[in-house]
């Protein structure tokens, strides 16, 4: 099988958690074509399941979109070495003040790779037990906390009113395993 081939790549910008690149490819025809691609160091998000049958959400500002969005946890894997499940849970601390006595992992999913080589994993939480809250920056300490039903998730994302990706398909992975 004939593959593509990266030629060259350069750093054009390096920001506190993202970085471009401009790459250079050669087709399996052998013709060149440059692309720009975001580095960015991976992701989690977390589908916190409470006893009741009720997902915890977060209603959180989000500056590119400028709006707040209805989301499940999540956070960067910004801290070197940090296995995927050690970042989930110390995601869900600081973003909804919980602590997972189980997790499971429902999905691993590239974001958006036309242009991104962001890698999240997607676990879901369960027995949960309250603990102190430790938001880390100005969206997490204005945030909202909100409970859903998981059986309303198929309305709230045909409304419009989950429009998150990350979220839309952790909820629909946690209705799948949890029926």
């Amino acid at each position: 099988m004939t593959r593509f081939r990266k030629l060259s790549e350069r750093e054009a910008f390096r920001g506190h958690v993202i970085s471009v690149v401009e790459a250079t490819f050669e087709s399996p025809d052998g013709e060149t074509f440059a692309r720009e691609t975001v580095r960015h160091p991976g992701a989690v998000s977390v589908v916190p399941v409470v006893d009741d049958g009720n997902v915890v959400v977060v209603r959180q500002y989000r500056a590119s979109v400028e709006r707040d969005l209805l989301e499940i946890p999540a956070g960067k894997r910004d801290v070197v070495g940090e296995p995927p499940a050690a970042t989930a849970r110390r995601e869900l601390v600081e973003e909804i003040g919980m602590r997972a006595g189980r997790l499971e992992q429902l999905a691993e999913l590239f974001m958006t790779p036309g242009f991104s080589d962001e890698h999240m994993t997607i676990f879901m939480a369960l027995d949960l037990e309250a603990c102190d809250a430790q938001a880390d920056g100005p969206e997490e300490r204005h945030m909202s906390i909100e409970r859903i039903a998981l059986d309303d998730v198929p309305t709230l994302i045909a409304s419009g009113d989950i429009a998150d990706a990350k979220t839309i398909v952790g909820l629909l992975l946690a209705r799948q395993a949890l029926s």
